[in-house]
């Protein structure tokens, strides 16, 4: 829940004021230690409190943390107000959360598909809010949101997982489209395989850990990119999934 009472604002660094959304572990976590390691003042926001005061001591510099449950909506307003006082500015935010449950092949629940469309998408949509009215009114700022090669088709193995993903990808293009007028930077990142909880126990390839990924997301947002993959070479398996005709598409199964 957000406090009440405001604390002091950090002597931070125009230009290095991050907020990192889904920052307890995985890429969220490894964005954290790598913005703090170019000097950046970050807030990082996620569920797990324990997990949170572990990072802000490991990373070290300058980390302030709030847990919330990114599906808690109506809080996302009055906590990013207030991150932002405390930060003294913004000016990157990155939206990393998201979950993945286990689906059964021929498993349709409706509890587990609607988590993932308040967690996955739902959050990305409050948060994600909330920068764009600040970055348009400063007329500056960079929007990262981190989505997923599974948004390119409608993949049988966990239908609502790639849905909110498709969704999160034609979201974030629209604010894109939006604030460019006002050169305000979105960048879309689809990770391919990343060696974080997600994807343990799955076959994968071309694995990279969330580190090597966190500083390959910060160098294509430095470059202003659109959508990318991450790492580049995952755009071939992109261009060559959405190229599939659909009466083939029906027969794979992943």
């Amino acid at each position: 829940m957000p406090q009440a009472t405001a604390a002091p604002t950090l002597v931070s660094t125009p230009g290095k004021r991050a907020l990192v959304i889904g920052a307890s572990s995985g890429i969220g976590a490894a964005l954290v230690e790598e913005l703090v390691r170019r000097g950046y003042a970050v807030g990082a926001v996620a569920r797990r409190a324990s997990e949170l005061q572990a990072l802000a001591a490991r990373a070290g510099g300058k980390v302030i943390v709030r847990a919330h449950d990114v599906s808690r909506f109506a809080e996302a307003p009055a906590l990013f107000e207030d991150l932002v006082r405390e930060l003294g500015g913004l000016d990157l935010v990155v939206f990393a959360a998201g979950i993945m449950p286990e689906v059964e092949r021929h498993e349709y629940d409706s509890e587990k598909d609607l988590a993932m469309l308040a967690i996955n998408f739902g959050g990305c949509v409050a948060w994600c809010n909330e920068a764009a009215k600040l970055f348009r009114t400063q007329r500056s700022g960079t929007l990262i949101g981190i989505s997923s090669i599974a948004g390119e088709r409608g993949r049988k193995g966990n239908p609502m997982y790639g849905a909110t993903k498709a969704a999160m990808n034609h979201y974030l293009e629209a604010l894109r489209n939006r604030l460019a007028e006002v050169g305000v930077v979105v960048t879309t990142i689809k990770p391919g395989f990343i060696d974080t909880v997600m994807t343990r126990g799955k076959k994968t390839f071309w694995l990279i850990g969330p580190d090597e990924c966190a500083r390959q997301i910060l160098a294509k947002a430095a470059k202003k990119k659109g959508e990318t993959f991450v790492p580049s070479r995952w755009w071939f398996v992109g261009f060559v999934v959405r190229w599939i005709p659909s009466g083939v598409f029906r027969h794979m199964n992943f």
